[in-house]
Parts: structure tokens; C-alpha cells; sequence
């Protein structure tokens, strides 16, 4: 071993100054490696290396050797590395791929057996054997490997196997201890990584070391930390191990295992460390009891942080405080077995002493919801729980008698209870006291009125419950709110809050309930009555007729109609300010009234005037002296009109124009449909006998033309003819007409001829017949 030390020396000042890790792979034999580099230890013997296997590169290349990172950023500063590539491409920098293979380069089926995997190649193998005077050895590793892809979902899926596998001499099962610590789970890339964003989440990530970019000191994408592998021995008995590293499914993308030089030694089991990253940190107050009891144990020294504890010289320590906790124990082969474990502490989470009040239900009790006090009592901390006891020694022990904290009823007033404060993130646990008291304050009344809903009128109306804040407040601490409640209870308990805008869900009257205070005192409850008014009944809306052909005169508009309402003590509000039950008017338009009883609840209604006056009869065009004699009658005015002839109560038609009229005098009716009264007219059809019969009996003597009215009688003339156009007979149509005689003589039976000239200068011609 001694003629090892001037090559280590060699290699380790031409390396001194490098800033990537050194690997050598000629100088040193596997036996040199196991033995001198990563053992080192008089402690450990029967050292036999019996099993080596690595790459042929046909070269002096090997898959495996020495490295040394003195100067660089490496965690470990010498050692022996297995890789599945060329050892020369272990070294930094990091700015190529190791992606190396080999003739013949096969797997190993021991580490596919353990590690349930198949299919592996491109293996490196140091097998060796060993015996140790302790309990246990251990030894310190790094895992690196082209295969952590930063932000590549192969990172979740890809990974080069290892293992560390030891078993007695003899025996064929192994066991691996390259495992996550405080696990059963092997490292490898998919077991040890970060979260890699859309692709995974993180595993282990407080094993991972780094993602290495180009200038990192090996040529690998990303590595571990610096891991332990701890392995339980029976003193004295021969071990197999194989350390062994291989590809898995191709030979692309190398990993390599760095082993730190010296670290196979002796050791103590203490435990796994208790650290705040790997969330297993102790509790602050809580102690640790290490044993390091080894039956061939003869001495014992403890130590923490590199200071020897004085007066302590027993197996055990009990541990009460953070620091980095060492043993040495002396064997009875004179070898020491080195046992370490660091401790991290978390502070406790944060239990303030609080207190609430509730306001009472019977004899002092009350209903407490004591999960309320979370936010006080953990100074507004997330990821805490909450349990509540009876004493503070059952909350400090996590005792399973804890209370119901929903719905607990408290037994005295006041009333002490504990709450037992946990930190989801750590589990340490607090205690606080709380103070439960109720208020006796008598339960108050207050009411709210609304009246019903226009349109609807059935006793429901949509209240706005913050309307009596104000009222419901005053007096109250300025810290005090309000929650409306359907019922007492939900109201102590401050459950089931009612909306803001609430309606009421029996009609014309409901009580509900309304809780002042914070969210863990209650100040008070006021027993809310809603109360919905009804409206006043009135008349519907109308219409009203004002005749224009009156005017000054007034109409009287009625505010309501209802007879039954008219002893009621209503109030009115015109829209011309009178405040009277009726009014007169004598225009027309839109006259609204606001009716309201004596709850102050109203309605409004509309009536609305409307205008029509009788009839003018401008002008009466009568088309006579014809067959179907025609009378049409024109007219102005607001109204809508109906016209009849000669019978004012008989039928009204909408045409002006009536037809077949027989001649004569007749009357023209014009009557206003809306009933402002009816116009009248007289007018004359003119019309001419077909014949006349003069023979003295009273009945057609004399022949004269019919309907007609005289206004000028000088301008009016009758000429009759016979058939041979001599004049027979010249006569004012005033007069009696004609006796059908000529000079006194009786004209013969025959047809007749007339012109009708009169003062409107109408002329009408014809003929008719004397029969005697």
C-alpha cells in the first residue's frame, strides 16, 4: 500500500489546479481501487477483489477508475467511478454527450433480479469481498447521468441502472442498499428528480443535487447529492459486494456512481438525519434518544457539532437541541466504528391565547362553532388544524378524546378549553387556551315593514335586510357585524346566513333572527319580525269624457270608486297637488293620484280625459228630382259622429250619406258617439208625382212638385206643356198647383210635360199623367 502513495501524490498535484474533475483509469488496479482508495482501513479485512468487468475500447480506456475533483465544484474530492461509458468522457466540462458502447458489453442479471428490470447492457462491475469486527458499514456515493433531461418528459421515463448488492459469503440472495434514504426505493433518474413541468411531478427532489450546464466539472446533465449506503453486518463473517452499473434497454446516453475515497468504514447507525428538507425534522421541546449499544462495543464518545460532550460516556444520548450529533465507539478489536446524525428543529406553530363569546340559549349555555377562533388563534396561518380538549395535557399528547368542535355546548360560564395547534407541514403541535363566555343579554325585538308588491299583492315581498344595519348597530363595539338568520340556532351558530335580499317565505308575516358581533363574539340577537303591509284597494284605471261644447263647466274626477273603501282614512296626491278625494276639471290630459292608507302603503291611478263636443253640420248636399234621391251630410268637430233621418231616438248609422230618400221635408241627426249631445237639420228632397187625378174626391186634385221650401218665390216657376209643347199652365210652387184645367176647361186624360225653374236656378223637366 505504501508504494501506492507517490502516484496518488503524483496525480493529485497535476490535478490541483483543474477546474473539472480528473479521471484516471491505467494507474490503479481494481484491487488497488477497492482496498487502498475507497476502503483504506486496517478495520476492514479479508479484502479480496474477485470480479471485475468493464467496456473494451481497445485502448488503455477502461469503464471505470479513479477521479480526483480537488479545486472543482464537485461535492467530493477523490474517489473510484463506475461508468457505462468511457471513463474519459467523465470528465468535465459538460459540452459533449456520453453515449459510448462496446464489443460484447452485456448486463448483468443480478442487478436486472433486484431491481425487477430487465434487458440491461454495457455493465461495469467491481466485485470484492470483505469481513468488518462491527455492526454495520457504510460507505458515501453520487449518481450522475445523462439521462436527467431538464423540462424533457424523458426525465420521467429513462434511466441507467445501479446497485450496491451485498449478501454473506455462501449465501445467493442479495441485498441492495443504493437506496433513497429512509426507502425501500432504488435511485435511479425516474426516482430522483424534480418536477419537470406538464411532464411530472417532482420524486425525492430533496436527493437531487443539480442540473449541470456547461460548465459544470463532469460531463453529465444532472446528479444526486452526496448519498449514504448503509449496510447491517454479523461481526467477523465474509461479505460479497458487487458494485455494479449498467445501461438500461440501449447504450445511449452514459451514467456513471462515484464512490468517495475512505468513506467505506465502520459505522454506528444513529438513525436518519433530522432535517427540515427532508421533512423530518424534530419538534421544538421534543427530544431524541440515539443509541449506538454495540455488543462488542468497550467505549464510547459522543460529540456535537466537532465538540467532545463531556460526562456522557454511555451507548445513549438523549438529544434536546439542534446541532450535527457524532459517536466513536471503540470496539474490542481496537477499531473504531464512527456514527453520525444531524439534527434541525421546527419552531412551533404560533398558539395565541384568545377568548369568545356567545350569546346564550338556556341556563349560561350556549352552541360554540369552534373551528371560529382559527384565524386569532394561528395569527391568520394557513396549513393548520385545529382539535379542542377538556386539559391541556390530552391537547399536548394528541389524545383521541378530543371535542366536537361544530357544535360544542359549553358546561360553565366561563368555561377554560385547550386548543391543540398542529402544523400540517411539520406536525408539531401547540396548545392555547380559550376562554368561552356568554352573553345574557335579553333577546331583542325589531321589526321590518314593507309593503306588498304593486301587481302582485299576495303577502311576499323582497326584503333588504342591510336597511337596519344602522338601527341593529348603534351602540355595538365598532368591531360588530350582522348575519340574518331563519332560525335562532343557525343564528348562534352562524350558520345558513340569509341573503342580503331576502324574501320572506310566510306570507304577510315571518320572524328571522339577526346575530351582532364578530366572528367569535356574539353581542346579541334581535328577534326580526317581517312584516308586509297590504295595499289600499282601489279602482282600476279609467277613462273620463269632457265634453267641449260645455266648457267652463266642470267634470268631477273620483280618486277611488270602491265604495267599500270610503270610510277607510286614505290620503290622495294628485298630480295637480290637490290632496282632496275628488276633483273637478274642466280639461283634458293624464290625471294621476297616489292613494295611500293608513300604513303609508299606496297605489296610483290614472285617469285619463278625454275630449269630444257635439257636432257642426257645415253643409247638407241633397242630389233630388231624381229616381233615387241622395242626402249626404258633412260635418266638423273632435268627436267621433252617428248620423239618422227624421228619428232622433231611432237607428244611428256611421255613413253620412243616405240614399233613396223620399222627397219631401226631413231632419238630419249628427249625435256624438261619446254622448255630448246631438245636431239637427231640416232639409226639403224635391220630388214630382207621376200623376194626379182632379175629379173633386179630395185625394191627387192637383198636381205640384214635392219638398219644396221657398225663399224667394219670384224666382220660382212651373211651366206645364201638352204633348205638343203648348203652355198650358204657368204657377208658383207656393200656390195649390194645378186643377188640370186650361181657361176654365178640364184637359183630356193624357201625358203632361213640366219645367221646374227655381231660385237656386235648378231646372227639373219631366212628364206625368192626368186620369180622370
Amino acid at each position: 500500500m505504501k508504494n501506492l502513495l507517490l502516484p496518488i501524490a503524483l496525480f493529485f498535484s497535476l490535478s490541483l489546479f483543474a477546474q473539472n474533475v480528473q479521471v484516471n483509469s491505467s494507474d490503479f488496479s481494481p484491487q488497488e481501487l477497492i482496498e487502498d482508495i475507497l476502503i483504506n482501513s486496517p478495520c476492514i479485512e479479508n479484502l479480496v477483489v474477485t470480479n471485475v468487468v468493464g467496456g473494451n475500447f481497445n485502448s488503455t480506456d477502461k469503464s471505470y477508475g479513479y477521479f480526483n475533483a480537488t479545486g472543482t465544484s464537485f461535492p467530493m474530492q477523490s474517489g473510484i467511478v463506475l461508468s457505462t461509458g468511457k471513463l474519459a468522457n467523465v470528465e468535465g466540462p459538460n459540452n459533449s454527450l456520453s453515449d459510448d458502447d462496446a464489443p460484447d458489453w452485456g448486463g448483468d442479471s443480478d442487478l436486472e433480479n433486484i431491481l425487477n428490470e430487465s434487458n440491461t447492457l454495457n455493465a461495469t462491475i467491481l466485485e470484492f469481498e470483505f469481513s468488518a469486527t462491527a455492526e454495520q458499514i457504510s460507505f458515501k456515493y453520487l449518481f450522475a447521468s445523462e439521462e436527467y433531461q431538464e423540462y424533457n418528459s424523458s426525465t420521467c421515463q429513462y434511466s441507467d441502472l445501479f446497485g450496491f448488492l451485498i449478501r454473506k459469503e455462501g449465501e445467493t440472495n442479495y441485498t441492495n442498499i443504493a437506496l433513497v434514504p429512509n426507502t425501500q426505493t432504488p435511485v435511479k433518474v425516474t426516482t430522483v428528480h424534480p418536477e419537470i413541468p406538464g411532464e411530472c411531478e417532482a420524486i425525492n427532489e430533496n436527493y437531487f443535487g443539480s442540473w449541470n450546464n456547461n460548465a459544470a466539472p463532469i460531463n453529465f446533465n444532472g446528479q444526486t447529492v452526496v448519498l449514504t449506503a448503509t449496510a447491517d453486518l454479523v461481526p467477523d463473517v465474509i461479505y460479497h459486494v458487487k458494485l455494479v452499473i449498467a445501461d438500461e434497454q440501449n447504450y445511449r446516453y452514459d451514467s456513471a456512481v462515484f464512490l468517495e475515497a475512505g468513506s467505506f468504514e465502520l459505522s454506528t447507525d444513529l438513525g436518519p438525519d433530522r432535517l427540515i428538507t427532508t421533512n423530518n425534522a424534530l419538534c421544538e421541546n421534543e427530544t431524541l434518544n440515539l443509541d449506538a449499544l454495540q455488543a462488542n462495543a468497550t467505549a464510547y464518545q459522543w460529540q456535537v457539532n466537532g465538540v467532545e460532550i463531556q460526562g456522557n460516556s454511555g451507548s445513549t444520548l438523549e438529544v434536546s437541541t439542534a446541532g450535527t450529533y457524532a459517536v466513536e465507539v471503540t470496539l474490542n478489536s481496537g477499531c473504531i466504528s464512527y456514527g453520525e446524525i444531524e439534527i434541525e428543529y421546527y419552531d412551533l406553530p404560533e398558539a395565541i391565547d384568545t377568548s369568545m363569546t356567545q350569546c346564550v340559549m338556556e341556563n349560561n349555555s350556549s352552541i360554540f362553532n369552534l373551528n371560529q377562533i382559527y384565524d386569532v388563534v394561528t395569527n391568520n396561518t394557513a396549513n393548520r388544524s385545529l382539535k379542542f380538549y377538556k386539559n391541556r395535557i390530552d391537547a399536548e399528547n394528541n389524545a383521541e378524546n378530543n371535542l366536537a368542535a361544530d357544535n360544542y355546548v359549553n358546561t360553565q360560564n366561563p368555561e377554560i378549553i385547550y386548543v391543540q395547534v398542529t402544523s400540517l407541514q411539520t406536525g408539531c403541535i401547540n396548545v392555547a387556551e380559550l376562554e368561552l363566555f356568554t352573553n345574557n343579554d335579553t333577546l331583542q325585538y325589531y321589526s321590518i315593514e314593507s309593503c306588498d308588491e304593486d301587481g302582485e299583492d299576495d303577502g311576499f315581498v323582497n326584503f333588504n335586510l342591510d336597511n337596519a344595519q344602522n338601527d341593529l348597530l348603534e351602540g355595538m363595539p365598532a368591531d360588530a357585524g350582522i348575519s340574518f338568520h331563519d332560525n335562532f340556532q343557525d343564528a348562534i351558530t352562524q350558520i345558513n346566513n340569509l341573503p342580503e335580499n331576502y324574501t320572506n317565505n310566510t306570507a304577510y308575516n315571518q320572524l328571522i333572527f339577526a346575530r351582532i358581533g364578530n366572528e367569535i363574539n356574539c353581542y346579541g340577537i334581535y328577534q326580526i319580525e317581517l312584516v308586509v303591509r297590504t295595499l289600499p284597494q282601489i279602482s282600476a284605471d279609467s277613462e273620463m269624457l269632457y265634453c267641449l261644447n260645455t266648457f267652463p263647466e266642470k267634470i268631477t274626477l273620483l280618486a277611488n270608486e270602491i265604495s267599500e273603501n270610503s270610510n277607510e282614512n286614505f290620503q290622495y296626491i294628485w298630480s295637480t297637488g290637490q290632496t282632496t278625494a275628488a276633483i273637478q276639471v274642466n280639461e283634458i290630459g293624464i290625471y294621476t293620484v297616489n292613494i295611500s292608507n293608513s300604513y303609508g302603503c299606496s297605489k296610483n291611478r290614472t285617469i285619463v280625459v278625454v275630449a269630444s263636443e257635439t257636432a257642426t253640420i257645415d253643409s247638407v248636399e241633397v242630389i233630388d228630382g231624381i229616381a233615387n234621391n241622395e242626402v249626404i251630410v258633412f260635418t266638423s268637430g273632435l268627436g267621433d259622429y252617428e248620423y239618422a233621418l227624421d228619428n232622433a231616438f231611432g237607428a244611428y248609422q256611421d255613413q253620412s250619406i243616405f240614399q233613396n230618400v223620399q222627397p219631401g221635408f226631413h231632419t238630419v241627426y249628427v249625435q256624438d258617439k261619446k254622448g255630448c249631445g246631438v245636431t239637427e237639420q231640416s232639409i226639403a228632397v224635391i220630388g214630382f208625382p207621376k200623376f194626379f187625378t182632379p175629379n173633386g174626391d179630395g185625394y191627387n186634385d192637383r198636381w205640384n212638385i214635392l219638398g219644396y221650401v221657398s225663399e224667394n218665390s219670384s224666382k220660382n216657376a212651373i211651366f206645364i206643356y201638352d204633348r205638343y209643347g203648348k203652355l198650358i199652365k204657368q204657377l208658383n210652387p207656393e200656390g195649390p198647383g194645378w186643377d188640370g184645367t186650361f181657361n176654365g176647361i178640364q184637359m183630356p186624360s193624357d201625358d203632361y210635360w213640366f219645367r221646374v225653374k227655381l231660385q237656386n236656378n235648378k231646372v227639373f223637366k219631366g212628364h206625368f199623367s192626368l186620369k180622370r
